[in-house]
């Protein structure tokens, strides 16, 4: 009987193990199950206006497969990496949930945003699966320097996966999946139509348009927001100005990428939408790009000549291949793990390969007469080495200034008589009086 005893505690001690994974598996599969009918409804069942199943083959298909594999394998897998993977998948359900709360938050929940909803809870679920399964499973038979040794190492490999895996692959979800969902109010001195054109890609895209006076016309971008100054200044000059929801932004269809890949594609047809316009000469339309928005521009200069004039503000990088290009950016080797997973999950969301870098696009404007505008402290003064590249680069003819004492895109705050005094001359140069 004295030998029967501690076999039946451990026979029992087995078989509460045993149930405790069973039941633990099947809160863990439920939660995976909701995570991925939320990629489904959101890459194929429910996708962005303008969009189609077949666009997200890539970014629905691989989470799908991911999610699978870890349904089955659960069960089967040690404590230590149960409790990662469900502290994994955990992450990825709350950051597939951001979409949601951020759409629900900017005029209630639609679509696919309702499984998104139930992604953030099941998330939530196996982060706390994860992290009990991860107390519970701490190991104490060993000496408390080795235990709490092997404990800081943990530590400090979860905080260096933080800062070069996760959160790059938390900004390029966010980048790929929110933007302004409104329209901003429009205060642009001047009367204007609403209009709206699609892209070669078959995206309806929606704006305004200030009638030309002087027969020149000027794309403002990105968006109908942070242009309206620039927009005010050059229709107070005679110029046609448009400005308009670039994709998966306000009322205009497609995916959103706040770091413009692709998204040429939506100033040729801008372009194509001005030379369509009677008040508009075909060989007089110019283009102001902010920020990413100059990035933008200067891809679309390098591959049409639709452009008779181009001015790119702000500009810096938008992947990997500027932090290698750019001498501005390449002494940052410390970012470089960070800008791989981050182009990585960027390429993976998107079904789209990274754009050259702007260093390659520039020297191919020429003979467009293109201006760069950069602020002296913009961007914590990571502006100017890329800027300075891009001038040395770019053919004739070309100018540059650095705005004495300015931040980001802020020219026109900053000096604005000088703003105006530069910019408006270039586009009279290259436009107003081109013959």
């Amino acid at each position: 009987m004295s030998a029967a005893a501690p076999e039946a505690i451990r026979t029992g001690a087995r078989g509460e193990a045993w149930a405790r994974l069973a039941s633990e598996t099947v809160l863990v599969r439920g939660a995976l199950s909701v995570i991925g009918l939320h990629v489904v409804d959101d890459r194929f069942l429910q996708p962005e206006p303008g969009q189609a199943a077949s666009d997200h083959l890539v970014s629905g298909s691989v989470p799908l497969v991911m999610i699978s594999a870890a349904a089955i394998v659960y069960p089967r897998l040690r404590p230590g990496l149960r409790a990662s993977l469900a502290l994994l998948f955990g992450y990825f359900g709350v950051l597939a949930a951001t979409e949601a709360a951020y759409y629900a938050a900017n005029g209630g929940p639609s679509g696919d945003d309702y499984t998104g909803l139930l992604s953030l809870v099941a998330g939530l679920l196996l982060l706390g699966i994860g992290s009990t399964t991860l107390w519970r499973s701490r190991r104490q038979s060993s000496n408390r320097a080795r235990r709490y040794g092997r404990r800081l190492l943990i530590a400090a490999g979860v905080v260096l996966a933080a800062g070069t895996v996760f959160l790059p692959t938390s900004v390029a979800y966010v980048v790929t999946h929110t933007a302004r969902a409104e329209v901003p109010w429009a205060e642009l001195g001047s009367a204007f139509e609403e209009v709206q054109f699609r892209t070669s890609d078959g995206l309806l895209l929606k704006g305004w348009y200030i009638p030309s006076q002087n027969g020149a016309a000027v794309i403002a971008f990105p968006g109908r927001s942070g242009p309206q100054k620039q927009a005010r200044m050059l229709a107070r000059h005679g110029y046609g100005v448009l400005l308009f929801d670039r994709r998966g932004e306000g009322e205009s269809e497609g995916d959103p990428n706040a770091f413009g890949w692709g998204g040429e594609r939506d100033l040729y047809a801008a372009a194509a939408y001005l030379r369509s316009r009677p008040d508009v000469d075909p060989s007089k339309i110019g283009a102001i790009g902010l920020s990413v928005g100059g990035e933008m521009l200067i891809h679309a200069a390098a591959h049409s000549d639709a452009f008779a004039a181009v001015v790119s503000e702000g500009a810096s990088g938008q992947s990997l291949r500027d932090e290698l290009a750019n001498p501005g950016l390449r002494d940052r080797l410390l970012d470089i793990p960070a800008q791989v997973s981050l182009v990585a999950a960027m390429t993976l969301f998107t079904d789209e390969l990274p754009p050259p870098s702007l260093e390659s696009e520039v020297a191919k404007i020429a003979p467009t007469p293109a201006f760069f505008v950069y602020g002296e402290h913009g961007q914590g003064g990571s502006e100017t080495k890329p800027n300075k590249g891009f001038y040395a680069t770019a053919g004739e003819p070309k100018e540059i200034w650095e705005v004495p004492n300015g931040e980001h895109i802020a020219g026109i705050t900053t000096e604005p008589e000088e703003y105006e005094r530069r910019v408006i001359g270039f586009f009279d140069d290259a436009l107003a009086t081109r013959d």
